[in-house]
């Protein structure tokens, strides 16, 4: 090697460690760095894993983790998945381990984080399903609105999944029975008209609660009703309970009922149609028999709800939540007598509305 040669080779060798420390200098000091760790730390990673927990638990892989771990062809069988896209199965479940999800011992994939295991107890079902509504429902319309509005488009009640919904509204389970507690006779016949019955829980409630009820329950989504039937059955109630697929506006029944049942779904009738639906309701009334509402109502600051509004506020069916004075005013105009609205919880959105058939506005 001669002198210019051994020269510059010295000096290469000085140069390359000066420029990576100037490299990551000029990064370190890039003003966006900080905000992009900022976002990956508090907003991007979360966001990763509640969709990731939101799929593993519809798909049925938290609940089949909860039994025992499985390794990658077991998981595979269980999901029906052919062998040629088991990869990216892998792929998939590679990424819950790296998000903290999902823990890998000797091939196998368990549970690792609290958040997965509570999510995969069969009692927390809705709750898992209330976090695939948020991320399935709730999201694009904070993603999209503005494209929405320009597109002058809407969402449509294709745009939901009835049974997402039927199992997320469970979530307030006890809040509605609490109201059910309140209004249903406990002794003696009854019989109760549920309308948007979802999975058919409240109905079972009640009929858990008093030997003697029938009733007919009703839904809107063909799915959602079947899924109800199926219940039913499985719960040794179709004796007692008619399931079928039906909407309030044109249900064909007689003025038999002593209760009517809304749960969590008032909302889904515009607040034009809203008197007209209510006074349907009452139509299918026996005189003296009530109507039991239950709804959570604008006001309060809950972001969920306040979402919630704003999706509907994009829908092309429905309408806003309710404002409980206003509501108490539409099941008076609708034919209403004493009615009552009461919050189940102090302090909480959540109302239940009573009202009565009285036998002179049956006449």
């Amino acid at each position: 090697m001669d002198l210019l040669s051994l020269a510059r080779t010295v000096k290469h060798r000085v140069e390359e460690p000066l420029t990576d420390v100037l490299s990551v200098a000029r990064i370190a000091a890039d003003p966006r760095n900080p905000l992009l760790l900022a976002l990956s730390t508090v907003l991007v990673n979360p966001l990763y894993r509640a969709a990731f927990l939101a799929s593993a638990a519809s798909s049925g892989v938290l609940r089949c983790l909860a039994v025992r771990p499985c390794d990658l062809e077991s998981l595979a069988e269980y999901l029906e998945i052919p062998q040629d896209e088991r990869p990216q199965l892998r792929a998939w479940l590679e990424t819950g381990v790296r998000l903290g999800e999902l823990g890998r011992r000797e091939g196998c994939y368990r549970l690792k984080s609290p958040t997965a295991r509570l999510l995969a107890q069969p009692g927390n079902d809705a709750v898992a399903a209330a976090l695939e509504e948020i991320l399935r429902f709730h999201v694009p319309v904070l993603l999209d609105a503005p494209r929405m509005l320009s597109a002058g488009r809407r969402f449509s009640l294709g745009d939901q999944d009835g049974t997402v919904i039927a199992r997320s509204s469970l979530a307030l389970r006890g809040l509605v029975q609490a109201a059910i507690d309140r209004t249903l006779e406990r002794e003696g016949p009854v019989r109760l008209l549920e309308i948007g019955c979802g999975t058919g829980a409240y109905v079972r409630y009640a009929a858990e609660a008093n030997p003697r009820l029938t009733a007919v329950a009703v839904d809107l989504q063909e799915e959602v009703a079947a899924r109800a039937a199926g219940n039913m059955a499985e719960w040794g109630l179709t004796e007692r309970v008619e399931t079928r697929q039906g909407d309030l506006r044109t249900l064909d029944l007689q003025p038999q009922f002593d209760l009517v049942t809304l749960h969590n779904n008032i909302y889904y009738f515009p607040e034009a149609e809203r008197v007209e639906a209510l006074r349907r309701a009452r139509s299918f009334l026996a005189p003296g028999g009530r109507l039991l509402l239950t709804t959570s109502c604008q006001g309060g600051g809950n972001a969920g709800l306040d979402v919630l509004n704003l999706w509907f506020s994009y829908a092309d069916f429905g309408g806003p939540l309710p404002r409980a004075e206003e509501l108490v005013a539409q099941l008076e105009k609708a034919g209403f007598a004493d009615v009552r609205a009461t919050r189940i919880v102090p302090g909480q959105p959540f109302r239940a509305f009573v009202g009565t058939n009285s036998p002179a506005q049956s006449a």
